[in-house]
C-alpha cells in the first residue's frame, strides 16, 4: 500500500506516552496556521463591530435613573474593556477552555497541545498568547513568528517556545484497505503459502500499477507491463503462458489474500514478520474504534456512558500495543497503517489526557496563595526591574530639576503643555487635571487597559534575552521622573503628587512585577544553569504568568482608583497620601500574610 504524499512531506514530532507508546504528531505547516489565524481575526472583528453597534444602541436610548449623556459615558467604557477582553482574551480563553481550539484553528483541524501531547492549560494559554505581542511584529505582520516557525524543528513560534507547547494537525485519514480475510477454505480453493511472494516495496509497486492502470494510455500500459512481468518473473511461475496483464492481476489478487491472512513476505525476518499478523487481526477492530473515538471528539467522553468510557480505555489500551508492536514490525518505516493507527491512539490520548475544567477553588487559590507566593519568591527579578525603573527616574528628575529647559529633551510637548497649564490650574486652587465626573468610567476603563498592556509587553518582551524589557523600564523610568522634575521646578509638584499618589503605589509596583516577569524570561535563555535553556524557558515561563496575574490585578485595581479617586479635585493632599498609605497596607497583607484556603486544590492553576 502506498504511503501518501502529504504524509513523506509533514513534519512530526514524537511524544512518547504514559503507556510508554511513541506517538507521532504531525506538526500544523506555516499555510493552515496563517489561514487559521484569519479566520479568528475576521471573528474578532465581527465581535467588535456587533459590541459596538450593541452598546451604542442601548446607550442612545437611556434608561431609568440614567442620563443619556451618562449612558453614552459608561458604554464607551464598556466599550473599551470588551474590546481589551476581545483582543487579548479570545485566543486564551478558546484555547483553555475549548481544548487547544479557536474557531478558525477547528476549521483547519489544528490544536494546541503542550509537549507531550497533554491538553493546553489556561497558564500555558496565557503565555503563548501574551509572547504574540513579540511575534506579531512587524505590527500584524508575524515576520518574527513565521520565521520562527519555518526555522524550528517542530514548529514553534516564540510564544510556543515560552509555554512548552506545540501546534498539531489532527486529520484523522481512511482505514488502510486491507482484504477481509476468510473464515475457512472450501474444498476447491488452494492452500495458503506459507508466505506472500512480494516483498512490501514490491507489493506497493504492483498496487499503485493496478488501481492507476485503468487511467494510463494503452502504450504506456503495455510498457509498463512488460516491465512489471519481467521484474516479478519468479512470483509469476506459475501463470506462466498466460497474458502479461492476466499473470498480475492474479498476483495481485494473492498477494492481497495472503496479507489479509497475515502473512509475511518471503525476507521478513522475526517482529518484521508479525506486521501483516498484526493488519489483519486488528483491522475490524480499529474501524470499530475509529467510530467511537469520532463520536467522543464531538460529544466529549460523557457521551459515550460510563460502560462505553470503560470500553473505550481498553480499546485504547490494545489499540496501544499494536502501535507499539507495529512499529516495530515496520522497522521505523512510516506505512500507511502505522499513521493511521498513530492517528486514532494520539486522538484517543488527547481526548483522555484532557484537562478538565478548573474549579472555582483552584482559581482562589492561584490568585491569592500561588501569585503572593511567586511575588515573593520572585523579589530578585523584581527589585532589579525596580532599580531600573527608579534610577533613571531618579536621574531625569534631578536633571531636569536643574535644568528646566532639558525636559524638552525627555517629554513630548503635550506633557509640556499640560505642566505649563498647570502652574494655572494650581494658582485657581484646581486639581492636576479636570474632574469630568461624567466621564469617570471611560478613563478609569482607558487607564486599565493600556496599563495591563504595558505590562504584558514588558513580559512577552523578556523573550528578547530581556533587552526591550530593559528599554520599557528604562523609557517609563526617564518619563516618570522627567514629569516629576518639571513640576518641581515650577513649583507645583504637590499639585502632581496629589493625582498620583492614590493609586501609584499599586501602578508602579505592578509595572515592576511585571518587568520581573520578563527577566524571568530572560534568565531561562541567558542563565538557564543546569536545565536545559528549552526546559528553563518553560518552567520559568510557568512562573513568569504568575506574577503577570498578580501584576494585572494590582492594575484593575490602581486603574480604578485612578479613573475614580485621584482626579477629585477637593481633596487634600492628606486625604490623597492615606488613600496611597492605604494600598500601601493593603498590598502587603495581600503579599506577605496570604493564607493556603482549607480546601486545597492538588496543582495550581499554572499547571492544570
Amino acid at each position: 500500500m502506498t504511503q501518501p504524499s502529504s504524509v513523506l512531506l509533514a513534519q512530526t514530532v514524537d511524544i512518547e506516552t504514559p503507556e510508554l507508546v511513541v506517538l507521532s504528531y504531525t506538526l500544523a505547516g506555516v499555510g493552515s496556521r496563517a489561514y487559521a489565524a484569519l479566520i479568528d481575526y475576521l471573528i474578532c472583528f465581527a465581535f467588535l463591530v456587533l459590541i459596538t453597534i450593541g452598546i451604542m444602541t442601548f446607550a442612545s436610548r437611556g434608561g431609568a435613573g440614567i442620563t443619556r449623556d451618562a449612558s453614552v459615558a459608561w458604554a464607551f467604557a464598556m466599550i473599551v474593556v470588551l474590546q481589551f477582553v476581545v483582543l487579548w482574551g479570545y485566543y486564551v480563553l478558546f484555547e483553555a477552555l475549548a481544548d487547544g481550539q479557536t474557531p478558525g484553528k477547528r476549521s483547519q483541524h489544528l490544536r494546541v497541545v503542550r509537549d507531550g501531547g497533554y491538553s493546553v492549560t489556561f497558564g500555558a494559554s496565557a503565555i503563548r498568547n501574551l509572547v504574540r505581542i513579540v511575534d506579531m511584529q512587524p505590527i500584524l505582520m508575524y515576520g518574527v513568528g513565521i520565521t520562527s516557525v519555518i526555522i524550528s524543528k517542530t514548529g514553534k513560534r516564540l510564544g510556543d517556545m515560552a509555554a512548552g507547547t506545540i501546534v498539531v494537525k489532527e486529520d484523522l485519514v481512511r482505514q488502510p484497505a486491507v482484504p477481509a480475510a476468510r473464515a475457512r477454505r472450501g474444498p476447491d480453493e488452494v492452500a495458503l503459502p506459507l508466505h506472500s511472494a512480494l516483498s512490501d516495496a514490491e507489493f506497493q509497486l504492483l498496487d499503485r500499477f493496478m488501481q492507476r492502470r485503468a487511467e494510463l494510455e494503452p502504450g504506456r500500459r503495455a510498457e509498463m507491463t512488460h516491465q512489471l512481468v519481467s521484474r516479478f518473473a519468479p512470483a509469476l511461475a506459475t501463470h506462466a503462458g498466460l497474458p502479461g496483464m492476466t499473470q498480475l492481476t492474479r498476483l495481485h489478487s494473492a498477494e492481497q489474500t495472503a496479507r489479509a491472512h497475515g502473512l509475511a513476505a518471503r525476507q521478513d525476518t522475526g517482529a518484521a514478520r508479525e506486521r501483516h499478523a498484526i493488519i489483519a487481526a486488528g483491522s475490524l477492530r480499529w474501524g470499530k474504534f475509529a467510530a467511537r473515538l469520532a463520536e467522543a471528539q464531538r460529544g466529549g467522553l460523557n457521551k459515550l456512558g460510563e460502560e462505553g468510557v470503560r470500553e473505550f480505555v481498553s480499546d485504547y489500551r490494545e489499540l496501544s500495543s499494536d502501535l507499539a508492536r507495529l512499529r516495530t514490525a515496520a522497522r521505523g518505516r512510516q506505512t500507511d497503517e502505522v499513521f493511521y493507527l498513530n492517528r486514532l491512539v494520539s486522538g484517543a490520548h488527547n481526548l483522555l489526557y484532557r484537562r478538565r475544567a478548573i474549579p472555582l477553588q483552584d482559581v482562589v487559590n492561584f490568585l491569592f496563595v500561588d501569585v503572593p507566593r511567586e511575588i515573593r519568591a520572585s523579589a530578585l527579578p523584581i527589585l532589579l526591574a525596580a532599580a531600573l525603573l527608579f534610577g533613571p527616574a531618579a536621574i531625569a528628575y534631578s536633571a531636569v530639576v536643574r535644568n528646566p529647559p532639558v525636559a524638552s529633551t525627555f517629554l513630548p510637548p503635550g506633557m509640556l503643555d499640560r505642566a505649563e497649564e498647570g502652574v494655572r490650574r494650581a494658582r485657581n486652587g484646581d486639581g492636576y487635571i479636570s474632574d469630568p465626573q461624567l466621564f469617570r468610567p471611560l478613563m478609569a476603563s482607558s487607564i486599565i487597559t493600556n496599563n495591563v498592556q504595558v505590562a504584558f509587553a514588558a513580559f512577552a518582551f523578556g523573550i528578547t534575552a530581556g533587552l526591550l524589557t530593559v528599554w520599557i523600564l528604562l523609557s517609563n523610568g526617564v518619563s516618570l521622573g522627567a514629569v516629576f522634575g518639571l513640576y518641581a521646578s515650577k513649583g507645583i509638584g504637590k499639585l502632581l503628587l496629589a493625582f498620583v499618589a492614590p493609586h501609584g503605589v499599586l501602578e508602579l509596583t505592578a509595572i515592576c512585577i511585571s518587568g520581573g516577569a520578563g527577566f524571568l524570561l530572560a534568565a531561562a535563555l541567558l542563565l538557564p544553569g543546569a536545565r536545559t535553556r528549552r526546559t528553563a524557558l518553560v518552567e520559568n515561563g510557568r512562573r513568569a504568568i504568575r506574577l503577570v496575574a498578580g501584576a494585572a490585578l494590582l492594575l484593575v485595581v490602581a486603574g480604578t482608583i485612578e479613573g475614580f479617586v485621584s482626579p477629585i479635585e477637593w481633596w487634600p493632599l492628606e486625604i490623597k497620601l492615606a488613600v496611597s498609605g492605604a494600598t500601601l497596607v493593603a498590598m502587603y497583607v495581600y503579599l506577605r500574610l496570604a493564607v493556603r484556603p482549607r480546601y486545597s486544590a492538588p496543582r495550581d492553576l499554572i499547571s492544570r
